[in-house]
């Protein structure tokens, strides 16, 4: 008779518990790959305006759960850096516009593909059924993740004052 090994389905919490380690040694492993010249605040603007090219100053402040004036001082120095075009509006001359120019694009496919390398280096300690199963959890979490994103916007977008 074959005895088959049965394991328990992890709960949410033991799952977030070790999620959140992973992220704080991703931290780590990434912080090898400096963000210089941008600084954390400056890399989500980054992030953000690659997501939604074309947004206004107040949706982008909405999104960093900011300011307009400490919004507007970010994307000041971007741009002074060469990462963010402002374009005034086709159709509002009163709303500015945010671009990632092509220097930002460029910065954060840089970015990318240093903290990849700082990964490969550690995936390849992974035996390769271990990658496998991480790379097919991860995909569902960025699937559930987006979603939850992607909903929790479209509920605030339908919120009255």
């Amino acid at each position: 008779m074959t005895v088959t090994a049965f394991r328990h389905l992890p709960q949410p919490d033991e799952v977030a518990r070790v999620t959140s380690t992973a992220g704080e040694l991703l931290e780590v492993l990434w912080g090898r790959a400096s963000t210089a010249p941008a600084s954390a605040s400056q890399l989500r603007v980054l992030l953000i305006l690659e997501h939604h090219e074309g947004i206004n100053l107040r949706t982008l402040a909405d999104s960093l759960a900011s300011t307009p004036p400490s919004t507007s001082r970010l994307c000041d120095r971007l741009q002074a850096a060469g990462f963010v075009d402002r374009v005034v509006s086709a159709t509002d001359r009163r709303e500015v516009r945010l671009y990632l120019s092509s220097r930002g694009r460029a910065f954060l496919d840089d970015l990318r593909a240093r903290r990849e390398r700082e990964l490969q280096e550690v995936l390849t300690l992974m035996p390769a059924a271990k990658r496998a199963a991480l790379l097919e959890g991860l995909e569902a979490f960025c699937t559930a993740a987006a979603t939850q994103i992607h909903d929790d916007a479209e509920g605030s977008g339908s919120r009255t004052a």
